[in-house]
């Protein structure tokens, strides 16, 4: 059995033993918890249907999608100035911990106050800056230290022949740097659809999103369906943060040790 098999064997095992665990503590010592069972869950996936499902999950993605786009180019610029001009390092570095640091209880109320009112069926913007900043911090430490791990030697090889920071970056440290920053890319995936989703929950202005969909789950006590959207973002996060994956193994196959 290769390695990629015994991954997917291993990963279907746990999925299939987390299932077991959950339904027999859902029909046993947590049913006084209104725990629902797997079934009960698959009941509400098939009443709502596909449609209700790609309503709401859509305009989320859409919201984390743009903010992942903004959270990461901007770091992965910001890691590039703390190479090409050191003296930026300390300034930079401290700004992406005050990033890290801040409390998102309180920074999405004032988001909301800055921004206008979504307009019905519209994406909101503090889901969509929640999200930005949650990949911010971690895309920069990561893309920094990838671009770090260039080996000095080649690093010397193109001073010799004259180039100067920005060649070496380009030629070197960018390419040493994919393996490291398409890990961090994954992990910032995950990242930024959490983001979007703490915003639409603090926004009580908006209609559509899995925020304003397990708000009012949360309201009518219809514990399945909450149930069902959170196993509906573990699904979508598991999926993009997979993805990515993939990209990075097309791009770098060496991380993996696979010729192309």
């Amino acid at each position: 059995m290769g390695e990629r098999a015994r991954t997917l064997a291993m990963g279907a095992t746990g999925a299939a033993v987390s299932v077991g665990v959950w339904w027999l503590s859902a029909a046993t010592f947590l049913r006084d918890n209104n725990v629902p069972t797997p079934p009960a869950v698959l009941d509400v996936f098939t009443e709502r249907g596909p449609d209700y499902y790609w309503r709401i999950f859509s305009v989320t993605l859409q919201e984390a999608g743009q903010g992942y786009v903004v959270g990461v180019g901007v770091a992965l610029v910001l890691a590039m100035l703390v190479l090409l001009v050191p003296r930026l390092e300390p300034v930079i570095m401290q700004f992406a911990v005050v990033t890290y640091c801040l409390p998102i209880v309180v920074l999405a109320p004032i988001l909301i106050i800055i921004h206008d009112i979504p307009e019905k069926g519209g994406l909101s913007q503090t889901a969509v800056d929640l999200a930005a900043i949650s990949v911010f911090f971690t895309t920069v430490v990561g893309a920094v230290l990838g671009f770090r791990s260039a080996d000095p030697t080649t690093l010397d090889v193109v001073s010799v022949y004259g180039g100067g920071k920005v060649q070496q970056f380009g030629r070197v440290r960018l390419v040493s740097a994919l393996p490291a920053l398409f890990t961090t890319l994954q992990i910032a995936a995950p990242a930024a659809y959490l983001g979007a989703l703490l915003g639409e929950y603090f926004d009580r202005h908006l209609e559509i999103g899995v925020g304003p969909s397990l708000i009012l789950s949360q309201n009518n006590r219809e514990t399945a369906l909450a149930w069902s959207l959170g196993i509906g973002c573990a699904i979508v996060s598991g999926l993009a943060y997979a993805l990515i994956g993939l990209v990075g193994r097309w791009v770098a196959p060496w991380s993996k040790g696979v010729a192309r």
